[in-house]
């Protein structure tokens, strides 16, 4: 039985790693920083810390947590999203609407406004768990990630 849990346990940590590595900053492309530093400059002057997300690369900076801000770009330093933290109570009331009818049984962990690099806003609820429900701007739902 200890050796079944020991393999669980392990497995476990494996899997978690394999989806987010915290990072030094010298092991980040030097496009990803160059792209992240020129598209954020003024974050230069902040301490940010970086995450390997699957193949892409987050940097995280800002705010007591250090994670107010989230910007993900891809290993050849093409931007994908910025994603900035609120508080849950500051999502659109039909997001607040939908979760309560909808999943009034789930913990909603954090709350951002994710920006794309197209420029389209939506609204994410982080689940406990870390799935995440997807909303538009004015709070309609589009889909569970």
């Amino acid at each position: 039985m200890k050796k079944y849990l020991t393999t669980i346990m392990i497995s476990s940590f494996l899997f978690v790693s394999a989806y987010a590595q915290d990072l030094k900053t010298a092991n980040v492309p030097k496009v990803v920083t160059s792209a992240f530093l020129a598209r954020y400059p003024a974050s230069g002057k902040l301490k940010v810390a970086w995450e390997k997300e699957k193949a892409n690369y987050e940097a995280n900076w800002g705010g007591k947590s250090g994670e107010d801000n989230s910007a993900l770009f891809t290993p050849t330093g093409t931007f994908i999203e910025l994603v900035k933290a609120i508080s849950i109570n500051k999502l659109p009331a039909k997001a607040l609407a939908y979760i309560k009818t909808n999943r009034a049984n789930v913990k909603i962990m954090e709350a951002g406004l994710v920006t794309d690099a197209s420029g389209t806003i939506t609204c994410e609820a982080e689940m406990k768990g870390g799935k995440e429900l997807i909303f538009d701007k004015g709070g309609n739902f589009i889909k569970e990630a």
